[in-house]
């Protein structure tokens, strides 16, 4: 059986006039890039500006227009590949349709090789009040994120701000009106001091450290920490166990999920369902049948119950 052939995906996101048509056509005019590869190029939200194809830089760019979330099927996909025998894909995504359905949608073989999303910085503060469900959606995996007709009024920290409370590994660059991009600089310190003795977590960063730890684990192996939590008892986990955490938001609240994590006490039978307390505990990472695989497993030092906190549900802004 042959092996089917990885077919690369250059995927670009954004909402309407947010300056993707623009980039993609200038892309396809340089030579750099558009030099005789069979080029799929899959349209999804038509605005203003349109494509100029005699313009591209050869004639190997084939368009198709999806005009509707029904017509984004594997089926159709694997068409319109066929049909123009394409050797790569571009994607100009529609900002209103869920990244979702365009990954379940992907034929074997397709793979998103770049992941670019373009915003206007005169709208994109609205687009993220109002839908910010949709921002989210755009943001959680791009590569990088263009703020486009930015100018000088503007305060970079607010954009930065919304970015990086859904991705720290996304490059920020702020294009200017006439052509200057300047590229994000700015450090996010944690809100916690990882040198202390015990490091303390606060009542609002129980989802940044909880993301953190799970993106750099090595930073955090046997350091003890200090944290408010609920506590749940349950007769499925392993002797001496529970669970600790706390509800997560990170966009919405249909989103809303309880992050949680294994601790280990020979006074485990103790502790009273889902009751609240300050933990202190030391992490290890290692093989829990909790978590049917290797993961953060706090071994308890000491607890005393608690209130819940103001905010019971942690978010990350």
């Amino acid at each position: 059986m042959s092996k089917t052939k990885d077919v690369p995906v250059y995927l670009f996101t954004g909402f309407l006039e947010a300056g993707k048509t623009k980039f993609i056509q200038e892309t396809l005019e340089d030579r750099r890039f558009c030099n005789g590869e069979r080029t799929l190029l899959l349209v999804c939200e038509e605005g203003e500006e349109e494509y100029a194809p005699d313009q591209f830089a050869d004639k190997s760019v084939f368009i198709r227009v999806v005009e509707s979330q029904d017509q984004l099927t594997g089926e159709n996909l694997s068409r319109w590949l066929r049909e123009t025998r394409a050797e790569r894909v571009v994607i100009e995504y529609n900002g209103m349709w869920m990244l979702d359905l365009l990954y379940s949608a992907m034929p074997e073989g397709w793979m998103v090789y770049q992941e670019f999303m373009f915003a206007d910085a005169t709208t994109f503060l609205s687009y993220n009040s109002n839908m910010r469900q949709l921002v989210y959606d755009k943001l959680k995996s791009c590569e990088l994120v263009v703020f486009n007709r930015f100018n000088g009024s503007m305060d970079k920290m607010d954009y930065h701000k919304i970015v990086r409370a859904v991705s720290r590994r996304c490059d920020i660059a702020y294009e200017y009106v006439g052509g200057k991009v300047e590229y994000d600089d700015i450090q996010d310190p944690l809100p916690f001091d990882l040198n202390a003795p015990i490091v303390e977590i606060g009542d609002d960063d129980y989802a940044e450290w909880y993301r953190d730890m799970s993106e750099e684990p090595k930073k955090y192996e046997g350091k003890t920490v200090r944290f408010k939590c609920r506590a749940l008892v349950r007769k499925k986990l392993p002797e001496k166990t529970f669970i600790v955490g706390r509800h997560v938001m990170t966009c919405c609240v249909e989103d809303i999920q309880f992050a949680g994590l294994v601790c280990q006490w020979e006074g485990a039978d103790t502790v009273q369902d889902d009751s609240w307390m300050i933990l202190t505990a030391k992490i290890n990472f290692k093989f829990n049948r909790a978590y049917g695989k290797k993961g953060p497993v706090l071994t308890y030092v000491d607890s005393v119950l608690c209130q819940a906190p103001e905010q019971a549900v942690a978010t990350f802004y």
